[in-house]
């Protein structure tokens, strides 16, 4: 494992609810009030958790020119991650 993995890994355990959105998203495209729903976490905080996993390209916007029904998804680099995560 890269020391950037580490750094990146390390990131993401420093929160659980960071750790908890990215996990909602794997295998999933999701809506901020879906991934709310999903982890149990109120949707403004789920909202800047997603800012600051894209700060990091572990997700992704599709849709940027939408203000309402926003999608997100995993990024390779963030199923990677995810997958060193686990192991």
């Amino acid at each position: 494992m890269k020391d950037s993995e580490k750094i990146i890994i390390e990131f993401v355990k420093l929160s659980k609810n960071r750790e908890k959105v990215l996990k909602a998203l794997e295998n999933e495209t999701l809506k901020p009030t879906d991934i709310s729903k999903k982890t149990d976490i109120h949707r403004n905080n789920v909202s800047r958790i997603l800012s600051q996993l894209r700060e990091k390209d572990l997700v992704r916007l599709l849709n940027p020119e939408n203000k309402r029904g926003r999608l997100y998804e995993l990024t390779d680099y963030g199923q990677e991650i995810l997958n060193l995560m686990k192991s």
